[in-house]
């Protein structure tokens, strides 16, 4: 491939090989670190059909871009389609590792040879510039990738944990440090649950997650889906169970975290009806980011502003708010991704509908729920 003057040259694809080990230390490093691109992610997601495969390459002037990509069969149809979940990973974004990516996925690799199309969502700041000033949303349109329905959250809120937790509190907003007192006042508990020693810990994980669903109008997952994740990142102590209690001893709150490197999200929570009288989720929020860093992390990542109560809930707790340039297809074979394109056109009256609910994460809807009240006090 050709390369314009001062573009980088392409990263060498597979020179050093890359295996599972590497990558998964290698996501944990990065800047941008996300469970989502690890291992353990793929073990997750191995039950419902899909296969991790590794496309990584790397240069001495580009460094390294890359991605676990997750492959699952199109029903019915002689494709696959595959998914780079918050990837690929680049030590820097310039005109030609991004070329050089996308011709290596052209090139169909071992993992993806009767691949349909290829989706990826990379955490990429939109109006973010390449080397040499090129807009990177103009360079992939360039480069043949198509806009694509986003699967993962395209705006989200990341605290900075490196501040210290007088600085962290002052950047709540005044009346959420009051509902944070008025939880701790009530009697309300933060406590870290070890699932091993409280074998009935996703039952009562689930239990607030059905009355959040009820009362939001949402679909929730099985009980297995929140345990499986929790177990994916245990060995490596990365996952953490959260509830909060009331004086009772009582859940009425709950949050699953999940770590990779420096970086905590928080991908799932629910809290009941009692819990948002007693602001519970403030409290809980709270003291899931302070622990966070206590515990060294970074940064934390809200995960997700889908809606004006969720992202009115979660600015009053600080960080600064970020846009990602979203999903992107790159077509592989026309004939399949049109296929795939119908499809989703015909699911998507469905999706708009969740979306419109809230569906990025229950407990988002829960806290959605006090916002008028929220907006009425400030």
């Amino acid at each position: 491939m050709s390369e314009d003057p001062g573009v980088a040259p392409p990263p060498a694809w597979g020179a050093p090989a890359w295996g599972a080990p590497a990558w998964d230390a290698h996501v944990r490093a990065h800047p941008r670190a996300t469970y989502l691109q690890t291992s353990a992610w793929a073990t997750v997601k191995r039950p419902n059909g899909w296969t991790p495969t590794l496309v990584v390459g790397s240069s001495p002037t580009a460094g390294v871009i890359g991605a676990q990509i997750l492959v699952q069969p199109l029903p019915l149809l002689p494709w696959r389609f595959a998914y780079v979940p918050r990837g690929p990973l680049a030590d820097r974004w310039t005109a030609g590792a991004l070329a050089a990516w996308t011709a290596r996925l052209r090139s169909r690799p071992a993992g993806l040879r009767d691949v349909a199309v290829v989706r990826m969502d990379p955490e990429v700041e939109a109006g973010s510039t390449l080397d040499g000033g090129l807009d990177v949303v103009a360079e992939l349109d360039r480069l043949g990738w198509r806009r694509a329905p986003d699967a993962q959250p395209s705006r989200t809120r990341i605290i900075d944990l490196r501040a210290d937790e007088p600085a962290l509190w002052s950047d709540l907003r005044k009346k959420w440090r009051q509902y944070v007192n008025r939880a701790r006042t009530s009697g309300v508990v933060i406590r870290d649950v070890d699932p091993a020693v409280e074998t009935d810990a996703f039952e009562v994980f689930h239990r607030v997650m059905r009355e959040t669903g009820r009362r939001a109008g949402v679909p929730i997952r099985a009980s297995s889906a929140y345990e499986e994740l929790s177990s994916a990142f245990q060995p490596t102590g990365e996952s953490r169970l959260l509830f909060a209690d009331d004086a009772s001893g009582t859940t009425v709150a709950v949050l699953l975290l999940v770590r990779c490197g420096d970086r905590v999200v928080e991908p799932y929570g629910g809290m009941t009806e009692a819990g948002g009288t007693l602001r519970a989720n403030y409290l809980l929020k709270w003291e899931a980011i302070r622990s966070s860093r206590v515990q060294g992390a970074a940064s934390y990542d809200v995960w997700g502003l889908v809606h004006p109560g969720i992202a009115h809930f979660k600015h009053g707790f600080g960080g600064r708010e970020i846009e990602y340039i979203g999903a992107w297809d790159l077509a592989l074979s026309p004939l399949g991704t049109t296929v795939l394109r119908l499809g989703e056109a015909a699911r998507a009256p469905v999706r708009r509908l969740f979306h419109r609910l809230g569906r990025g994460g229950v407990m988002d809807e829960a806290e959605a729920a006090t916002d008028s009240n929220d907006r009425a006090a400030e």
